[in-house]
């Protein structure tokens, strides 16, 4: 029997209607169940053929468990590997070389020292950096978050260089970026799940939580299919397994804002009950799809194009 281990924190909603949809298919040889952790050897497997993760983010314990079980064979979703090394401003830097349009975005020095270090540990970087030439690109107004982590938290919207400064200021010794600000005539959320099933969703960001998925956007076929086609572009290249993509489209084009969200918001009082069904629909049946084709003791993971390309790019050393 090959199990089927959903790891999570405080949602209610999606953890249990996925298992639920997964054992109401009746597959012979797969069920599903939350993943129970009772200790964490080395080399020895988890017992899951397949485990999706929904909190390891913010649990470091969980996340290196899951490294462990991907090592004996696991399909983790999303790949714990992966997932520890992206960031949002990487991330960005891949939309421009595969052509989906993104805002105009610069990494930003911590405003305090990190830890352990000192002014002798910034010889290589320019003081002052040239805010002028920074500003000119991005133009205001802008917005100022962290070039990792998400929940809409540390982000600013900034008007002009002075309050630049002095938001900047209040940023400590996190990494940040500064972004073009798109105003936008219509605003989507899309799931993506296996990298190729996609739902698109008209979204509202500008209204209260409980009210973003009630917009009335304009629905245009031919974006709709470009949208479609950017969602699928970016996650094969990122090797997400599940994650959504939020696209501002002004002026036709749809700009992806928003699109290293590999725990995404799936409770149903917030995402609404047709969205609710879809995405439990689909991951059950992708969860099965990878169980049915895992084995032990191999790599069951999903790596994204970029990665694949790159190795093969390069001569790998092979020890004799």
């Amino acid at each position: 029997m090959k199990r089927i281990g959903i790891l999570f924190g405080v949602e209610n909603s999606f953890p249990q209607a996925f298992i639920n949809k997964v054992n109401s298919k009746n597959e012979e040889t797969i069920i599903a169940e939350p993943v129970s952790i009772d200790k964490a050897i080395q080399g020895e497997p988890s017992g899951y053929a397949v485990i999706i993760d929904r909190i390891s983010q913010d649990v470091p314990f969980y996340r290196s468990f899951l490294k462990n079980a991907a090592l004996r064979g696991t399909a983790v979703i999303n790949n714990p590997f992966w997932w520890s090394a992206d960031e949002k401003f990487f991330n960005n830097c891949l939309a421009t070389k595969i052509g989906v349009p993104v805002p105009k975005t610069v990494l930003l020095p911590s405003r305090e020292l990190p830890p352990d270090t000192s002014n002798e540990s910034f010889k290589n970087l320019a003081y002052p950096l040239d805010w002028e030439a920074i500003f000119n690109y991005t133009g205001f107004p802008a917005y100022m978050k962290p070039f990792a982590g998400g929940g809409w938290k540390s982000v600013y919207k900034l008007h002009n260089k002075e309050e630049f400064f002095e938001k900047h200021a209040e940023t400590g010794q996190l990494v940040m970026m500064l972004q073009e600000e798109i105003t936008f005539e219509s605003y989507f959320r899309c799931y993506c799940i296996g990298g190729k099933h996609v739902r698109i969703m008209p979204y509202e960001p500008r209204n209260p939580h409980h009210l973003r998925y009630h917009a009335t956007h304009p629905l245009d076929g031919n974006l709709l299919r470009l949208i479609e086609n950017y969602t699928i572009r970016l996650n094969q290249f990122l090797g997400y397994d599940f994650n959504t993509v939020e696209f501002a489209v002004r002026d036709g084009i749809p700009y992806a804002i928003d699109f290293c969200n590999p725990a995404p918001d799936a409770d149903k009082h917030s995402v609404g009950e047709e969205n609710f069904e879809w995405v439990v629909e689909t991951a059950a049946r992708y969860a099965i799809e990878r169980a049915a084709s895992q084995k032990d003791d191999v790599d069951n993971l999903t790596w994204g194009k970029f990665v694949l390309d790159s190795v093969d790019k390069r001569e790998v050393k092979r020890w004799p």
